[in-house]
């Protein structure tokens, strides 16, 4: 992946409720007062009856103030991948539903309703006829986002919100890969890659979280909150709590449910409950907020219900003849028989080209493009951010291209430039990029590698520059770390956008500098 975390990630892979991991997790529950949900499943091509089913649920936990210190997971965020492909579902049911409610817990997601609607599906296929209705408190990172950037809350938002990766990018300065997204989620035994994804991709919710909390905090955002109730009143039993002065009155406006947490919190807690109440929790012995996530839940928590009408797929509503499932299945099975590149290639001296190949990325291959220009072949990106199929047969036509896509549908439109289409079969950038090079049959010298600027598919100048003319061509452009003025490096400058890159230890190894962040490109 194209993530690298300042802090540890634990992982733990629970694929049974008999395993250590699946006690880990209820102790990690129990101690955390945050926790980032997500979750995978395989991928449909098509509207169909059912929803997907999901196949992995993410839980990131952040241990709460008490959290036990001699604890193997202290100090260490926590990320558990629950294998729902493996897992009776009705023994986490409980589990999970408390959770989903608990008001001592604040639930993290990106646009989870669409995960929460899945996964109660999931759920009452296989038995738990009740599945799952609400989560609350619950707070969403694109509210976050919102948040941060003085945008209320109430306010419509735009109909384009930022995607989770540019938001850890802007937010994080990290670059958070989807590459496997797409991935077929129900495959077992999961690949590393997939681990490392789910677990990254649940856990960078925390970590934008904390960079709100620390804004709040800054901000000194006043709320109403009960001071006093920290951790070493707990140790006072509910009697020494009430008794201290200006406490008491403070007390009575918990809810019911809250004032329990504190009876459970207590040395008291041995004693019968009043009659007629029973505990809220019983699976997760939970412990209250503290009290900065307690102002952040009652000035911006959320929560997410769902309707009946959710819990049904929507059906189309466009009119015409309803096509046999069997010819769709068949076409889109001969759409995938055809994606092999074939045809004259368009680089042709004889079709007017200039002899060397070139390829126009759609979006969903677009990181190719960077890799493909790293071993100095031509890859341009499409001129809009959501192209029509139009727009892309139009550009590779008039370039003279072949078009590198992972869309299906595209394929119908070989026959207006002549089969120039080609579809990428692997997910991973590094394997697309052999894969492209093995079916074309490229041959990359050493020449050629680092020859075209990743930024913007432009040439090199011939001549490199000495230190003094990088400076002086950065000026009010770009930055060079004053760490490389006493290494004698030699520096190239892109003659379209004058991007500057130098060779790091006399291997092809450059770093591409921006002002937020460093990416390396091997």
């Amino acid at each position: 992946m194209d993530c690298t975390y300042r802090k540890p990630l634990k992982i733990h892979l629970v694929t049974s409720t008999e395993s250590p991991e699946f006690t880990h997790l209820a102790r990690a529950l129990s101690q955390s007062s945050l926790v980032g949900l997500d979750a995978e499943w395989k991928p449909q091509r098509s509207h169909q009856s059912n929803f997907p089913r999901v196949s992995l649920l993410q839980l990131a936990c952040q241990p709460g103030p008490r959290f036990n210190p001699e604890s193997d997971e202290s100090n260490a965020s926590v990320v558990f991948l629950l294998d729902l492909s493996s897992i009776p579902l009705p023994s986490i049911w409980e589990l999970l539903k408390e959770l989903f409610v608990s008001p001592d817990i604040l639930k993290l997601g990106f646009k989870f309703k669409q995960d929460l609607i899945y996964l109660s599906s999931t759920f009452c296929s296989q038995g738990c006829d009740i599945g799952f209705d609400r989560v609350e408190p619950y707070l969403d990172i694109t509210s976050i986002y919102n948040h941060l950037h003085h945008k209320q809350l109430g306010r419509k938002l735009p109909k384009e919100t930022k995607s989770l990766a540019n938001i850890c990018k802007e937010l994080l300065d990290i670059s958070l890969s989807k590459e496997l997204q797409c991935s077929d989620w129900s495959n077992r035994p999961l690949t590393e890659e997939q681990k490392n994804y789910a677990a990254i991709d649940a856990h960078c919710l925390i970590e934008i979280f904390n960079i709100f909390q620390v804004k709040v905090a800054q901000k000194g955002n006043s709320c109403s909150s009960i001071s006093e109730l920290d951790s070493s009143n707990l140790d006072l039993g509910l009697k020494g709590i009430l008794e201290k002065p200006d406490i008491g009155n403070k007390t009575v406006r918990f809810k019911l449910c809250e004032a329990l947490d504190i009876i459970r919190a207590t040395s008291y807690y041995s004693q019968c409950l009043p009659e007629g109440v029973v505990s809220r929790v019983s699976y997760l012995n939970t412990m209250p907020m503290d009290e900065s996530l307690v102002k952040i839940v009652r000035k911006y928590g959320e929560k997410i219900l769902l309707r009946e009408c959710d819990k049904a797929p929507k059906t189309s509503k466009k009119k015409g003849r309803k096509r046999s499932s069997v010819i769709v299945d068949s076409r889109e099975k001969r759409l995938d028989d055809i994606g092999d590149w074939q045809g004259p290639p368009p680089w042709d001296l004889s079709l007017g080209g200039d002899g060397y190949p070139k390829f126009l990325c759609d979006v969903m291959v677009e990181g190719l493009a960077k890799h493909l220009r790293c071993v100095g072949i031509d890859a341009a990106t499409p001129r809009s951010k959501k192209p029509e199929p139009r727009e892309l047969i139009d550009q590779t036509s008039k370039e003279k291209r072949v078009l590198l896509t992972r869309d299906a549908k595209l394929l119908r439109h070989q026959y207006l430039i002549k089969n120039q289409i080609y579809r990428v079969k692997s997910l991973l950038k590094n394997q697309q990029l052999l894969e492209v090079i093995e079916a074309f049959q490229l041959k990359i010298s050493e020449d050629q590698l680092m020859s075209r600027c990743t930024k913007c598919n432009g040439r090199f100048i011939q001549k490199p520059l000495s230190t003094e003319e990088a400076v002086e061509a950065a000026k009010g452009f770009q930055r060079i770390p004053d760490c490389l003025f006493d290494k004698n490096l030699q520096f190239w400058q892109c003659m379209d956008c004058n991007q500057l890159y130098w060779e790091v230890m006399s291997a092809y190894l450059f770093i591409f500098l921006t002002p937020a962040y460093f990416s390396f490109w091997l």
